[in-house]
């Protein structure tokens, strides 16, 4: 009989241990910001020596510009999109479209209008609308133009191209246009088996305010990460990539084109601060930077990865590559007659 006791003995000192292991994992992307900061401070003198060139110079000159130029945008931007997304009613999306499936789709591409946010945010709203009853080709026509022709996107890329208005006027009219193309073309192609939404008990039970504070976190973290990158990618582009290089990719519009509509699918920019990155390509045309902001609210790798997990890889993989075509297609055609 003596067994069962050693047995429980050594079952009762084990659960000690799973608690200080359980907390390992813990560590999120707010204490990698924090372990990042500090290694700066603590090695800021050889940091220092490093970027001491006249190329590390003018690579930070940039890429700090870029940061600090589409911040306000990224945070105003995240702020609007967590407390529509928290606070407007889910039903509101149903009750405001119309009943017809061909009209529901300009009409939920137009409301993307008053809708300030970035694509981060776009996608899980997509999903709810589609939830509440609204037809797929109108969420999905909500979800291409959200991102790109709301005040805030659109304001922003006036800031970036000053002195230019109509680079803002060409964002919008195209990024509507594939965003009502591509909801047609759901209506008339798509199949509901490709759609599969999955069940978000993450978020049931929690409170508006916890769910409008872990939207913002959620999102600044996500964008502000993606827009560092970008920031960071342009800054080599500009300094680091040989000028003979771009020049003869720039050269063939053509070449050019295609070039930024990769260009914008890997970078994966928020677009409250992708015209930012765009303006600081001036090697290559209007008509190129356009497409590259055509297509980044639209198809990038974040997105793709995204559209996969709420709506399911049978979907994305279709999906992705049709818009991808069509915002080039109306990007080149917008910039050709308007820029």
């Amino acid at each position: 009989m003596s067994a069962p006791q050693t047995v429980s003995r050594e079952q009762l000192e084990p659960p000690a241990a799973p608690p200080a292991s359980a907390k390992r994992p813990r560590a999120g992307s707010l204490e990698l910001l924090t372990g990042l900061l500090l290694v700066l401070v603590v090695f800021r003198g050889p940091l220092g020596d490093l970027v001491s060139g006249a190329r590390w110079q003018t690579w930070t000159t940039v890429f700090v510009s870029v940061l600090v130029q589409a911040s306000p945008f990224l945070v105003f931007g995240v702020v609007l999109s967590a407390v529509i997304a928290v606070f407007v009613p889910r039903s509101f999306w149903a009750r405001a479209l119309p009943r017809h499936p061909a009209l529901a789709v300009p009409a939920a591409g137009l409301a993307g209008v008053v809708l300030p946010g970035c694509e981060c945010g776009s996608v899980p709203i997509a999903g709810s609308l589609i939830r509440r009853g609204v037809t797929p080709a109108a969420a999905l026509a909500f979800l291409l133009a959200a991102p790109a022709i709301n005040p805030i996107v659109l304001t922003a890329t006036v800031v970036a191209f000053p002195g230019r208005p109509q680079m803002a006027i060409a964002r919008g009219a195209a990024s509507l246009v594939v965003a009502v193309a591509m909801g047609w073309l759901w209506l008339r192609l798509g199949k509901t088996e490709w759609i599969r939404l999955p069940h978000r008990p993450d978020l049931d039970g929690v409170s508006r305010g916890r769910a409008f504070w872990a939207a913002c976190r959620h999102d600044i973290m996500h964008a502000g990460g993606f827009l560092v990158l970008g920031a960071a990618a342009a800054a080599t582009i500009n300094v680091f990539v040989p000028g003979s290089w771009l020049q003869s990719v720039a050269g063939t519009p053509v070449v050019s084109v295609i070039a930024l509509a990769l260009l914008a699918v890997l970078l994966s920019i928020c677009s409250e601060a992708d015209a930012f990155v765009a303006a600081s390509l001036s090697q290559f045309s209007l008509t190129a930077r356009l497409v590259f902001l055509v297509v980044g609210p639209m198809v990038d790798l974040k997105l793709i990865a995204m559209q996969a997990g709420t709506f399911g890889r049978r979907f994305a993989f279709r999906f992705a590559p049709a818009t991808l075509a069509a915002a080039i297609l109306a990007g080149a055609a917008f910039g050709t007659v308007l820029l």
